[in-house]
């Protein structure tokens, strides 16, 4: 597994245009990423997290004009994407009628846009990611199987698994160990919070009130 610095983006996005599984750190922690529409590499994600299949992998999307060419976007969903993204804030959101469904993501979509070291490599790349958490997933993890939040612990998953990570973007120590704050947001309804996490509720909510409305003190 080869270590990159942030300044080496460019040889990440490659080995990810070659169909590799590259690690890449994110505030909450570090993240296993593939191109999304590769199903051997995202296959490979979920085979070595021993992920159920019913568990869809995230879906990261460079800008929110990305997730308006996918995704049925309600008003709700507009004023998340346009006041939170980039950022640690993921849309549960359904597919455009017509589109094309990626299957390693599922139907309705997690979807993110990430900022940091993840953001800049999501503009390399110029295509979608998908992505899990550096981890084994439940219900086949232990109590000791904790997220990756260092470059080290990354490589322990690596070799304790066998797998096959290509490079890791070595950022440092991941502060957060965290999920992403979710928000449902249905085509037809409004925006409910899904899972709290790093994006606190109060955040959710102002970013759904109304542009222009008064200050509370």
């Amino acid at each position: 597994m080869d270590v990159l610095t942030p300044k080496h983006l460019f040889a990440a996005a490659r080995l990810l245009a070659a169909g590799e599984i590259v690690a890449v750190p994110t505030p909450r922690w570090y993240m296993l990423c593939a191109r999304a529409t590769d199903t051997a590499a995202t296959q490979a994600i979920f085979h070595v997290k021993q992920r159920p299949e019913h568990k869809p992998l995230l879906l990261l999307l460079d800008s929110p004009r990305a997730a308006d060419e996918l995704f049925d976007l309600s008003d709700d969903a507009r004023s998340l994407t346009a006041r939170l993204w980039p950022g640690d804030l993921a849309l549960r959101l359904p597919w455009k009628s017509g589109a094309s469904p990626i299957t390693a993501v599922g139907s309705p979509a997690l979807v993110g846009c990430p900022d940091g070291v993840l953001g800049r490599l999501l503009a390399q790349t110029g295509e979608p990611l998908a992505a899990a958490v550096c981890s084994i997933s439940t219900p086949a993890a232990r109590t000791d199987d904790h997220p990756a939040l260092t470059v080290d612990q990354v490589a322990a998953f690596d070799h304790t698994t066998q797998a096959g990570i290509a490079a890791v973007v070595d950022d440092g120590i991941c502060p957060h160990g965290r999920h992403m704050t979710v928000v449902d947001c249905p085509a037809g309804g409004p925006a409910r919070l899904f899972r709290d996490g790093t994006v606190h509720p109060r955040a959710v909510e102002a970013a759904l009130a109304p542009a222009g409305g008064p200050d509370v003190g």
